[in-house]
């Protein structure tokens, strides 16, 4: 129940702020979640033993460096500057041997929240509609694993990282994800070709699916069941939009490798 009414709350704001909400809005709720995660992450990082002297961990360069990836005119550059910085942070951990663990902390965790979220902006300016299509993959897909997965459910897909998920989830989850994909697509996109949309709509849900494996597989390193509690049945943001981090980025890269026009 605590599931639903947090789903019931959030999704309809997301929909308004992605479909009809001013830019300034979506960018505001863009970086404060963005920020939200990165300081799950950090925490988590921290409960593992890898930044037990506070760097990098959430702290505010980590946080400043995420937000110049998530605003910045270019990106690319921005990138490399992150990994340089998550460097030169490791130069302060009290045994060098934490060294290229707190710079690789600190890189993975702004690279892989602020620059999935900046892939959520770029794909809005784009269309809105790709970014909503985008989302619907996630949110469908994810509802279809957990109930198709309860229901009928008897082959393991990864135990060693999440015991309750298997095959059969997984498969419902890639029909549904596939099956709201296309009808978006069928009437808020209808210039895109029928079949692309289809398979953008797999390789995107898959993708989600790999995305909610791997945040899985960090918080069962670090030895935590969630990455926070802020969102009653969910857990923590990183929770909520593990699958989303994954699915944005590849949704939008495969459209700009796509021809256009």
């Amino acid at each position: 129940m605590k599931r639903f009414a947090t789903a019931l709350v959030l999704i309809p704001a997301v929909v308004w702020l992605i479909l009809l909400g001013p830019n300034w809005a979506f960018t505001t709720v863009l970086a404060l979640v963005a920020l939200l995660c990165y300081r799950e992450f950090g925490q988590m990082a921290g409960h593992g033993g890898i930044a037990r002297d506070g760097i990098p961990g959430a702290g505010i360069p980590g946080m400043i460096a995420g937000l110049v990836l998530l605003l910045a005119p270019e990106p690319g550059t921005v990138a490399v500057l992150v990994a340089l910085t998550g460097m030169v942070l490791g130069l302060r951990a009290a045994n060098l041997s934490d060294s290229m663990s707190r710079a690789a902390v600190f890189t993975l965790g702004v690279i892989y929240i602020f620059g999935a979220w900046r892939c959520a902006g770029e794909l809005r300016a784009f269309n809105h509609h790709w970014l909503m299509f985008a989302m619907l993959l996630s949110w469908s897909g994810d509802t279809a694993a957990l109930y198709i997965g309860k229901a009928f459910g008897r082959h393991k897909l990864a135990p060693h990282v999440s015991p309750g998920k298997t095959w059969e989830g997984a498969a419902g989850s890639v029909a549904c994800g596939v099956l709201a994909g296309g009808i978006y697509a069928h009437y808020l996109l209808p210039a895109f070709a029928p079949g692309t949309a289809l398979a953008l709509a797999a390789v995107g849900n898959i993708a989600g699916q790999l995305g909610d494996l791997c945040e899985s597989a960090l918080k069962r390193g670090v030895g935590v069941k969630d990455s926070g509690s802020s969102l009653p049945g969910h857990g923590g943001w990183l929770d909520r939009v593990d699958s989303t981090l994954f699915s944005v980025p590849v949704v939008y890269v495969l459209l700009k490798l796509l021809p256009q026009g």
